[in-house]
């Protein structure tokens, strides 16, 4: 759709021109100041669309990871494992975002979005794009995947697909394996409609008494603890309610099996913590934990042979509308799949991908580990995961610390760590060997909120001082700082990165980290340790921006600048990475520098609620999306500043939750890694670099570029790892 078609974001008058005060300065000169005129902000504000709907956004956002699994240019297995994100990632913005959705609709505290939607509108729109996609999912699995697999030896079959010993094979596995964990359910006046649990996947079964020709409905919940396909040897694989749907006989003995369908359900699954219960966070989560479990339906899924008749008791006793109702090909469920990508065929895997350690950090004299604190001190060290490695930079930082006698404290935050994590193994030993530690655990990171609770309870009996950060606020900021006791005095070494302390993900999300000795940067971070764990209230910093107090309008002072710098004649440009851009006031700032004549590019993982190439509006800047093998995480803002640049890397997406509802940090790169970060940023946006481009009409294009950003930056660091 052209804007052509979009009347609304449309102006045929020119753009008004740009008011600019001056102000005086401390000296009696003049300072240029930016101040839009009145006319310019009424003309930006007169286009009723130019914000797109958030919600709309993640959905084109999941589109293009499906357009990942459609592709036949991308190894066979990996296309595969597309098709499991897709439906993890769609699982989970029902569990949140649409039974937020609902919430509010149900709560009369639906008002308009930005976008000029209404909440129902909205789920309206949703219900049928989501379908649309699901449906496309679906044939893509049937119609593309299956066939390409089935031509590589590995095959996904049907119960009546087996052979005879396969069958004997999956009849010894329901008997021996299988059978002793189910437990039917029936529906009768003594047995109420079974409690089906969210996202589990289930039978619905009709059987008769053939005594009594009475019917009967009985739910057989699908065990979620056995592989999602069964192995069958030979690469072949039969989803397991097949194998249970062909042994229900046993689970009904005399009865006769009518009909046997599968279904899904799923649930709000947000949690809501009051501010009130913050004294005893933890009992007030715990609690809350248990109440998610129960949460109302906001999806059905059905296989499309469902009957009617058991389609309407499902809807019925679910209290599910026919919009939420999605009828599919079965197998349901497809997050199974990544076993499916996890066999041993790396003919049909992205090539192999071994981080390496970052060159500053390797010892090159020596087998052992080189010193850390010593490489610090030397130079800052801008680490970029995953192509240099986590375990060897961020994770030995903390390990080195514990174990050096002359460290008196670790300070760290934790939003996410994996379940075996070496760096809560490190801080334990750390404590258990006299430093001072503090961690400030975030026990509401949405779906990781019982492995914190445990970490939080284990660090705290090994003697750390463990705090949850601040009342109504949740701590996402990825921060660690070493206190070290050496003969110039006491020195603060510093991590600051934009993603978490996850030795696991870190092999999969791309992040950056800056490991620095700059005291500017170490005082501001004790400081803003000082303020999440005391009474300290210190807003402002030297070297940081922190939220909810100074990103947004830290950045928008920052976009400000470059709209001076253009109307001064000098260099002046905008470059932004983020997973999200959907923050009204840093928008509005952008379409500003856009009228003015500021270029401004964009990369975006996942939400954009900005329209690109508006004329009147946003003529100037363009989104551009990269996804791939890894997943985009870092987040950039990066400005030309007049000749002088200046960029900043953190932790906060540009959204309304991160600039008001948590701790965010961004801190400023110091000369030389800031030039790391360019160059980086440049070849992101360069014409050859392979992406999806964002058109007016909100909707995605992939280009045809020839270089693809990741795999670029594999074989540069093949070739640093060949000249080591």
């Amino acid at each position: 759709m052209s804007t052509e078609q979009h009347p609304s974001l449309v102006q045929n008058e020119s753009v008004p021109a740009l008011a600019v005060a001056a102000e005086p300065s401390d000296d009696g000169t003049e300072l240029d100041r930016y101040a839009p005129s009145p006319e310019l902000l009424a003309h930006i504000e007169s286009f009723d669309n130019r914000f797109v709907d958030r919600e709309l956004s993640w959905l084109r956002f999941n589109e293009r990871v499906l357009e990942l699994a459609e592709d036949e240019s991308l190894p066979l297995l990996e296309r595969t494992r597309f098709l499991a994100i897709f439906t993890s990632n769609l699982d989970e913005f029902f569990m949140v975002r649409v039974a937020g959705l609902k919430r509010r609709i149900a709560t009369g505290l639906a008002v308009r979005a930005a976008s000029g939607l209404m909440p129902l509108e909205v789920l309206r729109a949703i219900w049928t794009r989501a379908d649309e996609l699901s449906q496309r999912h679906a044939a893509t699995f049937q119609m593309q995947i299956i066939p390409a697999l089935r031509d590589e030896g590995i095959e996904i079959v049907r119960w009546a697909d087996l052979e005879r010993d396969e069958q004997k094979f999956c009849k010894k596995l329901f008997k021996e394996r299988v059978y002793p964990v189910l437990t039917p359910l029936a529906v009768d006046p003594a047995h109420p409609f079974p409690y089906i649990s969210g996202l589990s996947l289930n039978l619905a079964v009709l059987i008769r008494n053939p005594k009594a020709g009475k019917e009967h409905f009985a739910r057989v919940k699908v065990p979620s603890n056995f592989e999602r396909f069964v192995s069958l040897g030979n690469a072949r694989f039969v989803p397991l309610e097949d194998v249970i749907g062909a042994h229900l006989g046993r689970l009904f003995p005399g009865m006769e099996v009518l009909e046997v369908h599968t279904f899904r359900v799923t649930r709000n699954e947000d949690l809501e913590v009051e501010e009130d219960d913050a004294e005893n966070l933890l009992a007030a989560l715990e609690k809350e934990l248990l109440r998610r479990k129960f949460g109302p339906p906001v999806r059905l899924e059905v296989e499309e042979s469902i009957s009617p008749s058991v389609l309407e008791l499902l809807t019925s006793e679910l209290d599910v509308r026919e919009e939420e109702v999605f009828r599919l090909p079965g197998p349901l469920d497809l997050r199974g799949l990544h076993s499916i990508a996890d066999q041993p065929r790396d003919d049909l895997k992205y090539p192999s991908f071994v981080p390496t350690t970052h060159p500053w950090l390797a010892e090159v004299e020596s087998a052992a580990p080189v010193d850390v604190f010593k490489a610090i001190r030397r130079r800052d060290v801008l680490v970029h995961h995953p192509y240099d490695s986590f375990a060897t930079s961020v994770q030995r930082f903390i390990e080195q610390a514990a174990a050096d006698p002359h460290v008196l404290a670790i300070k760290q935050t934790l939003y996410r760590t994996s379940g075996d994590s070496p760096i809560i193994d490190a801080l334990i030993d750390a404590a258990e060997a006299g430093k001072q530690v503090l961690v400030l655990v975030e026990i509401k990171a949405r779906f990781d909120e019982q492995a914190n609770i445990r970490w939080a309870r284990k660090l705290e009996q090994a003697g750390c001082h463990v705090v949850y950060g601040l009342v109504g606020l949740k701590t996402h900021c990825k921060l660690a700082m070493v206190v070290r006791d050496e003969p110039e005095g006491i020195r603060r070494y510093t991590h600051i990165g934009t993603g978490n302390y996850n030795p696991k993900t870190s092999r999969m999300y791309e992040d950056l980290g800056l490991l620095t000795t700059d005291v500017t940067i170490g005082e501001d971070v004790a400081h803003l340790f000082n303020n999440l764990s005391g009474w300290s209230r210190k807003a402002t910093y030297e070297q940081l921006l922190v939220a909810p107090d100074s990103v947004r309008s830290g950045l928008v002072d920052q976009i400000h600048g470059e709209i001076e710098h253009h109307r001064a004649g000098r260099p002046a440009g905008i470059r932004i990475k983020a997973n999200s851009i959907v923050d009204e006031p840093v928008i509005d700032a952008l379409y500003l520098a856009s009228c003015e004549g500021v270029p401004v590019e964009l990369l975006v993982r996942g939400i954009s609620a900005l329209r690109p190439g508006v004329p009147g509006l946003s003529e100037n800047v363009k989104v551009r999306s990269v996804l791939g093998r890894f997943l985009e995480h870092s987040r950039i803002f990066s400005f030309e500043g007049g000749g002088e640049p200046v960029t900043w890397i953190g932790s906060a997406d540009m959204m309304h939750r991160n600039l008001d509802r948590r701790v965010e940090v961004l801190v400023r790169l110091p000369d030389q890694s800031r030039d790391e970060v360019r160059r980086l940023l440049d070849l992101a946006f360069a014409s050859t670099t392979q992406a999806w481009e964002l058109g007016s009409d909100a909707h995605w294009t992939r280009n045809s570029g020839e270089e693809h950003l990741q795999e670029t930056l594999i074989e540069r660091q093949r070739r640093r790892r060949l000249n080591s």
